[in-house]
């Protein structure tokens, strides 16, 4: 594959995300609030297995 055609295929895909690519139930917020509590639950866990320190 050359650089052209991975270049025209990225456009291709690019222009079909114009029209609404997100689904209506994915609300940004509930995400990221969801990613920031897993975050911090993996946080935890790690520091509650780190002991030595």
């Amino acid at each position: 594959m050359s650089l052209t055609s991975a270049a025209a295929n990225l456009v291709t895909l690019a222009e079909g995300a114009e029209h609404g690519g997100n689904h209506q139930s994915l609300n940004p917020y509930v995400t990221g609030i969801g990613a920031f509590v897993v975050l911090m639950l993996l946080l935890w866990i790690t520091t509650r297995f780190n002991r030595d320190r």
